[in-house]
C-alpha cells in the first residue's frame, strides 16, 4: 500500500485502544475538577464571605467574596499563555501532569484555610491568592485535555473523542452539588456554615490523587512527538501565534466565532439558571440544586451526540446551530421557568405593579464587575433592592432632585440618598427600607420565597434540561474545532487563549451585566440580552467567516 493508502486506513473510524481510553479518561477527570471547584466555590460563596471576610457588613463581605472568585476568572487567559507556551515548548504530558497538580493543590488547601477571626487580614489574602493560582492553572488545563485528546484521536472520531472532556464538565457540576447537599444533610446547616463547608474542598484531594495517576502513566502526544522528532517544534510559540497574521486571524474567529457564543450559552444554562432560580423566583437552594442535578443527568448524553453529530455534518452546524436557537428560545424558556416555578410572583406583578419613581439623571447604569464603585444614590438603591429581591418594576421620570421612591400598587415609600453616609448608616437607612418594602410586597401578595408544593416539577425539569441541551450543542465540540484550526507547532498557545478569553472574560461577565441591565430597566428578564447579543454575534461572524475544520488533517503543516 501507498503511504496515502495507509494514513487514511489509521485514520478510518475504529474503536479506541487501550492508550486512548486512558487518554479520555486523565483530560475528562481534569474537566470534573475544573467545574466542581467552579461551583463548589460558586455555590458556597455565601459561607465563605462569613468566613474570610467577617469584619466587614454582609453585603460586603460577598462582595470580596464574589472578587476572590472573579480574581481567577481574570487571570486564566494569563495562564492559557504562561501554560500553553510551555506545553508547546516542553510537550503536552509534563504541561498536563503540572496544571492539574497546582489546580487540585489550591482548591485542597482552601479547605484548610484558617478563617478571619483565626489570622486576620492575612485569611482573604490567602484565599484570593489561591483562587487566582487555580485560575492560572486553568488557563492550561483545558488546552492540555483538548490537545491531548484531539491529537490521540482518530480522524472521522475527533468530535465524538473530545466530547468526553465536555460530557464530565457537566459531570463535576453534578458531583458538586450531589457532594454540597451530601455533608449539608450529614452535618446540619449550621455546623455546614461554621465548618462543614471545608469538607467538599478537602474531598478534591480524592479527585486530584485520581487525576495524578491517570496522566502519570501518559505518553507524549503522537503529534507533539512528531514535531519534536522532525525538530519542527515552535521557539516561540506566542510570538508565532498571534505575532503572524494568518494565526493571529483564526484566534480572533476562534473567539468571536465560536468561543464567545459558546462561553455565554455554558453560563445561561449551567449557572445563571440556577441563580435566576435561586436569586429570582426565591426558590430555595435545595430544591434548586436538585432541579439542577437531574436536568444535567438528563442532558449529559447530549454532549457525546452532538460531538459524534460534528463528525458527520460538521462543527459549524452544531455549534452555531447551538448559538442561533439560545438567542431565539431564551426568553420564552425563561419566562416558562417563571410560570412554573413561582406562578404567585407573576400573579402578583400584574395585580400590583412596582415602580421606582426617579429622577433620570439620578439613575447609574450599575455595571461593576470588579465592586470598585458604590452606588448610593436614591435611585441607585431603589432599584438595587428591587433587582436583587427579583421584583420587576417600572421606571418612571420624576421632577429633577426628586428623591427616590418605591411604588408597590398603590402605596409609596421613600428611597433615601445614601451619598455622605458612612457605610454603617447607609446599612442602617438600607434596613430600614427593606423591611418597609418587604411589608409592602407582602401586603400585594409577593411571595418572600417561592413555595416548593406549587413548583412544577416536570416542567421545570424539562426547560432546564432544554437548556443544558443548548450548553451541550456549543460545547459537546468546541475542543475539537478548536484543535483542529492551529498547527501543531503552536496549537496549545493557539488555542487555550481564545477559549479563557471566551469563558474567563466574555461568560465571566454575564452575572454582574445581567443584573445591570436587570436594574436599569425594571424587567427581571432583561439580563438575557446580554447571552442573546453575543451568541448571536458569534453566530454571523462564525457562519461568515469561520471555517470548517471537519475533515482537516491536523498534522498538515506540521
Amino acid at each position: 500500500m501507498t503511504d496515502a493508502a495507509l494514513s487514511r486506513a489509521a485514520d478510518a473510524p475504529r474503536p479506541m485502544t487501550p492508550q486512548e481510553r486512558r487518554v479520555v479518561l486523565a483530560a475528562s477527570a481534569g474537566a470534573v475538577f475544573e467545574w466542581y471547584d467552579f461551583f463548589l466555590y460558586g455555590s458556597l460563596t455565601p459561607v465563605i464571605a462569613q468566613n474570610f471576610f467577617s469584619n466587614v457588613h454582609p453585603t460586603a463581605a460577598y462582595i470580596f467574596a464574589l472578587l476572590a472568585f472573579a480574581a481567577g476568572f481574570a487571570v486564566r487567559p494569563f495562564g492559557a499563555l504562561l501554560f500553553g507556551r510551555l506545553g508547546d515548548l516542553s510537550g503536552r504530558k509534563f504541561t498536563f501532569l503540572l496544571t492539574i497538580l497546582i489546580m487540585g493543590l489550591s482548591t485542597f488547601f482552601i479547605g484548610l484555610l484558617p478563617n478571619f477571626a483565626a489570622i486576620g487580614f492575612a485569611a482573604p489574602v490567602l484565599l484570593t491568592l489561591l483562587r487566582m493560582a487555580q485560575g492560572l492553572a486553568l488557563g492550561g488545563e483545558y488546552g492540555g485535555a483538548a490537545l491531548f485528546v484531539g491529537e490521540s484521536a482518530p480522524h472521522g472520531r475527533r468530535g465524538y473523542y473530545t466530547s468526553f472532556i465536555q460530557l464530565t464538565a457537566s459531570g463535576g457540576l453534578l458531583l458538586a452539588l450531589l457532594v454540597t447537599l451530601g455533608f449539608r444533610a450529614l452535618v446540619g446547616e449550621e455546623d455546614f456554615a461554621l465548618y462543614g463547608w471545608r469538607f467538599p474542598f478537602l474531598a478534591s484531594f480524592l479527585l486530584l490523587a485520581a487525576s495524578v495517576w491517570m496522566r502519570l502513566r501518559l505518553n507524549e502526544s503522537p503529534a507533539y512527538q512528531r514535531i519534536k522528532r522532525a525538530g519542527r517544534a515552535s521557539a516561540a510559540p506566542i510570538a508565532e501565534a498571534f505575532g503572524v497574521w494568518r494565526h493571529g486571524r483564526l484566534a480572533l474567529l476562534a473567539l468571536f466565532g465560536a468561543t464567545a457564543g459558546q462561553a455565554v450559552v455554558w453560563y445561561t444554562g449551567q449557572f445563571y439558571a440556577l441563580f435566576f432560580l435561586t436569586q429570582t423566583l426565591r426558590l430555595d437552594s435545595t430544591t434548586a440544586s436538585l432541579l439542577m442535578a437531574g436536568a444535567l443527568a438528563l442532558a449529559a448524553p447530549l454532549f457525546t451526540i452532538f460531538g459524534a453529530l460534528s463528525d458527520r455534518i460538521g462543527r459549524k452546524p452544531v455549534i452555531l446551530g447551538g448559538c442561533l436557537l439560545a438567542a431565539a428560545l431564551y426568553f420564552p424558556i425563561f419566562h416558562g421557568l417563571a410560570q412554573a416555578v413561582n406562578p404567585a410572583l407573576a400573579q402578583a406583578t400584574a395585580r400590583a405593579p412596582a415602580r421606582v419613581i426617579a429622577d433620570p439623571k439620578n439613575c447609574d447604569f450599575q455595571f461593576d464587575p470588579v465592586e470598585a464603585k458604590a452606588f448610593v444614590s436614591s435611585c441607585d438603591i431603589a432599584k438595587n433592592f428591587l433587582a436583587s429581591a427579583g421584583v420587576s418594576y417600572a421606571n418612571v421620570a420624576a421632577a429633577p432632585g426628586t428623591l427616590a421612591k418605591i411604588a408597590i400598587g398603590d402605596r409609596e415609600i421613600a428611597s433615601f440618598e445614601g451619598t455622605g453616609l458612612n457605610e454603617a448608616a447607609r446599612a442602617a437607612q438600607r434596613a430600614a427600607l427593606e423591611r418597609q418594602v418587604g411589608d409592602a410586597l407582602a401586603a400585594a401578595g409577593y411571595p418572600a420565597r417561592a413555595d416548593p408544593a406549587k413548583v412544577n416539577v416536570l416542567a421545570t425539569l424539562a426547560l432546564l434540561t432544554a437548556l443544558i441541551g443548548l450548553v451541550a450543542m456549543t460545547y459537546g465540540p468546541i475542543a475539537a474545532l478548536l484543535v483542529e484550526l492551529f498547527p501543531t507547532r503552536i496549537r496549545y498557545t493557539a488555542l487555550s487563549t481564545p477559549y479563557h478569553i471566551g469563558n474567563g472574560w466574555f461568560g465571566g461577565l454575564l452575572p454582574p451585566l445581567a443584573f445591570a441591565l436587570t436594574a436599569a430597566s425594571g424587567d427581571i428578564y432583561s439580563g438575557l440580552w446580554y447571552p442573546v447579543a453575543v451568541a448571536a454575534l458569534t453566530f454571523v461572524v462564525g457562519l461568515a467567516f469561520l471555517p470548517e475544520t471537519r475533515n482537516r488533517d491536523i498534522t498538515a503543516g506540521d
